[in-house]
Protein backbone atom coordinates (compact mmCIF):
# COMPACT_ATOMS: atom_id res chain seq x y z
CA UNK A 1 0.00 0.00 0.00
CA UNK A 2 1.63 3.21 -0.66
CA UNK A 3 1.65 5.78 2.04
CA UNK A 4 -0.85 8.71 2.44
CA UNK A 5 1.46 11.72 3.20
CA UNK A 6 1.05 15.23 4.32
CA UNK A 7 4.34 15.61 4.86
CA UNK A 8 7.87 13.90 4.10
CA UNK A 9 8.75 10.92 5.89
CA UNK A 10 12.19 9.26 6.55
CA UNK A 11 12.54 5.82 7.17
CA UNK A 12 16.50 5.94 9.24
CA UNK A 13 18.06 3.16 10.99
CA UNK A 14 21.34 3.79 13.54
CA UNK A 15 24.15 1.54 13.71
CA UNK A 16 26.22 2.25 16.71
CA UNK A 17 29.07 1.47 19.28
CA UNK A 18 26.60 0.59 21.81
CA UNK A 19 22.99 0.73 23.09
CA UNK A 20 23.84 3.83 25.76
CA UNK A 21 22.11 6.95 24.39
CA UNK A 22 24.23 9.24 26.84
CA UNK A 23 27.37 7.31 25.80
CA UNK A 24 27.44 5.51 22.96
CA UNK A 25 27.62 6.83 19.28
CA UNK A 26 26.64 6.49 15.83
CA UNK A 27 29.04 4.57 13.40
CA UNK A 28 26.50 4.58 10.54
CA UNK A 29 23.24 6.24 9.53
CA UNK A 30 21.03 5.30 6.39
CA UNK A 31 17.78 6.84 5.91
CA UNK A 32 14.89 6.60 2.96
CA UNK A 33 13.28 9.72 2.39
CA UNK A 34 9.70 9.19 1.08
CA UNK A 35 8.39 12.69 -0.35
CA UNK A 36 4.00 12.89 -0.97
CA UNK A 37 4.52 13.28 -4.43
CA UNK A 38 6.04 9.90 -4.62
CA UNK A 39 9.81 10.32 -4.68
CA UNK A 40 11.70 8.13 -2.85
CA UNK A 41 15.47 8.67 -2.11
CA UNK A 42 18.24 6.74 -0.02
CA UNK A 43 21.39 7.92 1.43
CA UNK A 44 23.76 5.69 3.67
CA UNK A 45 26.64 7.51 5.30
CA UNK A 46 29.46 5.99 7.55
CA UNK A 47 30.67 8.09 10.98
CA UNK A 48 33.68 8.44 12.73
CA UNK A 49 32.39 8.02 16.16
CA UNK A 50 35.99 8.86 17.87
CA UNK A 51 35.71 6.33 20.38
CA UNK A 52 36.84 2.12 19.72
CA UNK A 53 33.80 0.77 18.84
CA UNK A 54 33.58 -2.38 21.43
CA UNK A 55 34.12 -5.74 19.63
CA UNK A 56 30.62 -6.93 20.42
CA UNK A 57 28.88 -4.02 18.86
CA UNK A 58 31.22 -5.06 15.42
CA UNK A 59 30.16 -8.59 15.68
CA UNK A 60 26.80 -7.66 15.37
CA UNK A 61 26.72 -5.05 12.40
CA UNK A 62 30.35 -5.99 10.98
CA UNK A 63 31.69 -2.13 11.14
CA UNK A 64 34.97 -1.97 12.88
CA UNK A 65 37.47 1.12 13.94
CA UNK A 66 39.63 0.47 10.98
CA UNK A 67 36.30 0.74 8.82
CA UNK A 68 35.39 3.72 9.85
CA UNK A 69 39.02 5.70 10.50
CA UNK A 70 39.07 7.80 7.99
CA UNK A 71 35.18 8.68 7.62
CA UNK A 72 33.94 12.17 8.80
CA UNK A 73 33.08 12.87 12.29
CA UNK A 74 29.65 13.19 12.62
CA UNK A 75 29.78 16.89 13.56
CA UNK A 76 31.18 16.83 10.35
CA UNK A 77 27.70 15.29 8.47
CA UNK A 78 25.35 16.59 11.37
CA UNK A 79 24.27 19.69 9.15
CA UNK A 80 23.71 17.39 5.97
CA UNK A 81 21.40 15.26 8.12
CA UNK A 82 19.55 18.16 9.75
CA UNK A 83 18.81 19.89 6.00
CA UNK A 84 17.96 16.30 5.07
CA UNK A 85 15.31 15.80 7.36
CA UNK A 86 13.81 19.18 7.58
CA UNK A 87 10.25 19.03 7.43
CA UNK A 88 9.93 15.42 7.80
CA UNK A 89 8.28 12.83 10.07
CA UNK A 90 10.55 10.07 10.96
CA UNK A 91 10.22 6.23 11.03
CA UNK A 92 12.12 3.35 12.36
CA UNK A 93 12.43 0.03 14.27
CA UNK A 94 12.45 0.62 17.75
CA UNK A 95 13.10 4.31 16.44
CA UNK A 96 11.29 5.91 19.31
CA UNK A 97 12.87 3.86 21.92
CA UNK A 98 16.38 4.09 21.04
CA UNK A 99 17.34 5.61 17.49
CA UNK A 100 15.59 8.96 17.78
CA UNK A 101 17.17 9.49 21.10
CA UNK A 102 20.41 9.04 19.96
CA UNK A 103 20.20 10.92 16.83
CA UNK A 104 18.53 13.80 18.81
CA UNK A 105 21.92 13.44 21.26
CA UNK A 106 24.12 13.26 18.49
CA UNK A 107 22.90 16.58 17.23
CA UNK A 108 22.55 18.62 20.17
CA UNK A 109 26.33 17.34 20.44
CA UNK A 110 27.40 18.81 17.23
CA UNK A 111 25.46 22.26 18.65
CA UNK A 112 22.43 21.88 15.78
CA UNK A 113 19.45 22.95 17.44
CA UNK A 114 16.68 21.06 15.97
CA UNK A 115 13.20 20.18 17.79
CA UNK A 116 13.03 17.16 16.92
CA UNK A 117 9.72 16.53 19.46
CA UNK A 118 7.49 18.75 16.80
CA UNK A 119 7.91 15.94 14.43
CA UNK A 120 5.56 12.89 14.09
CA UNK A 121 7.10 9.37 14.58
CA UNK A 122 5.93 5.75 13.77
CA UNK A 123 7.62 2.91 15.34
CA UNK A 124 7.17 0.03 13.14
CA UNK A 125 8.35 -2.43 15.73
CA UNK A 126 5.74 -0.94 17.62
CA UNK A 127 3.02 -1.77 15.16
CA UNK A 128 4.19 -5.15 14.44
CA UNK A 129 4.75 -6.19 18.46
CA UNK A 130 1.06 -4.96 18.56
CA UNK A 131 -0.04 -7.50 16.46
CA UNK A 132 2.14 -10.08 15.89
CA UNK A 133 5.18 -9.82 18.23
CA UNK A 134 8.25 -10.88 16.74
CA UNK A 135 11.73 -9.39 15.03
CA UNK A 136 12.33 -7.51 12.49
CA UNK A 137 13.82 -10.84 10.27
CA UNK A 138 10.38 -12.12 11.14
CA UNK A 139 8.38 -9.05 10.50
CA UNK A 140 10.04 -8.87 7.09
CA UNK A 141 9.22 -12.59 6.42
CA UNK A 142 6.03 -12.79 7.54
CA UNK A 143 4.58 -9.06 5.84
CA UNK A 144 6.89 -9.34 3.06
CA UNK A 145 7.46 -12.90 2.23
CA UNK A 146 11.22 -12.33 1.89
CA UNK A 147 14.36 -13.28 3.98
CA UNK A 148 16.06 -10.09 5.53
CA UNK A 149 19.44 -10.21 3.26
CA UNK A 150 22.22 -7.73 5.27
CA UNK A 151 20.64 -7.40 8.67
CA UNK A 152 21.98 -5.40 11.22
CA UNK A 153 23.35 -3.41 7.70
CA UNK A 154 21.88 0.32 8.65
CA UNK A 155 20.83 0.86 4.27
CA UNK A 156 18.83 -2.64 4.39
CA UNK A 157 17.03 -2.46 8.08
CA UNK A 158 16.01 1.47 6.77
CA UNK A 159 14.04 -0.23 2.96
CA UNK A 160 12.84 -3.63 5.01
CA UNK A 161 11.19 -1.19 7.58
CA UNK A 162 9.83 0.77 4.97
CA UNK A 163 8.33 -2.55 3.33
CA UNK A 164 7.01 -3.99 6.25
CA UNK A 165 4.99 -0.81 7.02
CA UNK A 166 3.40 -0.51 3.94
CA UNK A 167 2.72 -4.22 4.07
CA UNK A 168 1.21 -3.63 7.79
CA UNK A 169 -0.96 -1.08 6.36
CA UNK A 170 -2.43 -3.65 3.53
CA UNK A 171 -2.59 -6.31 6.29
CA UNK A 172 -4.67 -4.33 9.22
CA UNK A 173 -7.61 -2.64 7.74
CA UNK A 174 -8.35 -1.03 11.26
CA UNK A 175 -4.88 0.73 10.50
CA UNK A 176 -5.33 4.14 9.21
CA UNK A 177 -3.19 5.03 6.59
CA UNK A 178 -2.27 8.46 8.22
CA UNK A 179 0.84 9.46 9.68
CA UNK A 180 -0.70 11.00 12.50
CA UNK A 181 -2.78 7.97 13.18
CA UNK A 182 0.60 5.36 12.84
CA UNK A 183 2.48 8.28 15.42
CA UNK A 184 -0.23 7.82 18.07
CA UNK A 185 -0.56 4.24 17.69
CA UNK A 186 3.13 3.45 17.59
CA UNK A 187 3.57 6.08 20.87
CA UNK A 188 4.68 3.92 23.80
CA UNK A 189 4.30 6.88 26.33
CA UNK A 190 3.74 10.76 26.13
CA UNK A 191 7.13 11.67 26.54
CA UNK A 192 7.84 15.70 27.10
CA UNK A 193 11.63 13.95 26.27
CA UNK A 194 13.19 11.49 24.79
CA UNK A 195 14.71 9.34 27.20
CA UNK A 196 11.30 9.76 28.81
CA UNK A 197 12.44 11.04 32.31
CA UNK A 198 9.43 13.43 32.04
CA UNK A 199 5.94 12.32 30.64
CA UNK A 200 2.55 14.61 30.41
CA UNK A 201 -0.38 13.82 32.52
CA UNK A 202 -3.90 14.19 31.32
CA UNK A 203 -3.82 17.77 32.10
CA UNK A 204 -0.83 17.79 29.87
CA UNK A 205 1.15 19.31 32.97
CA UNK A 206 5.21 17.70 32.80
CA UNK A 207 5.63 14.92 35.43
CA UNK A 208 8.83 13.48 36.83
CA UNK A 209 8.77 9.76 35.76
CA UNK A 210 11.76 8.40 37.63
CA UNK A 211 13.18 8.20 41.21
CA UNK A 212 11.94 9.53 44.00
CA UNK A 213 9.98 12.28 42.68
CA UNK A 214 8.25 10.11 40.13
CA UNK A 215 4.29 11.47 39.46
CA UNK A 216 5.25 15.05 41.38
CA UNK A 217 4.92 17.60 38.59
CA UNK A 218 8.52 19.02 37.31
CA UNK A 219 7.57 22.95 38.39
CA UNK A 220 6.81 21.63 41.97
CA UNK A 221 9.84 20.16 42.32
CA UNK A 222 12.18 22.69 41.02
CA UNK A 223 10.73 24.84 43.38
CA UNK A 224 11.14 22.19 46.86
CA UNK A 225 14.19 20.99 45.96
CA UNK A 226 16.51 23.69 45.18
CA UNK A 227 19.67 21.53 44.07
CA UNK A 228 17.29 19.15 41.83
CA UNK A 229 17.78 21.13 38.18
CA UNK A 230 21.88 21.15 39.65
CA UNK A 231 21.86 18.03 39.79
CA UNK A 232 20.68 16.68 36.86
CA UNK A 233 22.33 19.15 34.93
CA UNK A 234 25.93 17.65 36.54
CA UNK A 235 24.73 13.88 36.28
CA UNK A 236 24.73 11.19 33.71
CA UNK A 237 21.60 12.54 32.05
CA UNK A 238 20.89 12.68 28.03
CA UNK A 239 21.63 16.06 26.54
CA UNK A 240 17.65 16.24 25.49
CA UNK A 241 16.74 15.66 28.83
CA UNK A 242 18.87 18.41 30.33
CA UNK A 243 17.85 20.72 27.57
CA UNK A 244 13.93 20.38 28.02
CA UNK A 245 14.12 20.75 31.80
CA UNK A 246 15.73 24.07 31.27
CA UNK A 247 13.03 25.02 28.99
CA UNK A 248 11.07 24.33 31.89
CA UNK A 249 12.86 26.43 33.89
CA UNK A 250 13.04 29.17 32.03
CA UNK A 251 9.46 29.20 31.22
CA UNK A 252 8.45 29.14 34.82
CA UNK A 253 10.98 32.46 35.66
CA UNK A 254 9.45 33.91 32.43
CA UNK A 255 6.21 34.01 34.26
CA UNK A 256 6.99 35.32 37.00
Amino acid sequence: MKLQLKNPIVFFDLETTGTNIVTDRIVEIAYHKVSPNGREETKSIRINPEMHIPESSSAIHGIYDTDVAVCPTFKAVAKEIARDIEGCDLAGYNSNRFDIPLLAEELLRAEIDIDLMKRKFVDVQVVFHKMEARTLGAAYKFYCDKDLIGAHSAEADTIATYEVLKAQLDRYPELQNDIEFLSKFTAQNNNVDFAGRMIYNDKGEEIINFGKYKGQKVLDVLKTDMGYYGWIMNGDFALHTKKVLTNIKLRNLNRT
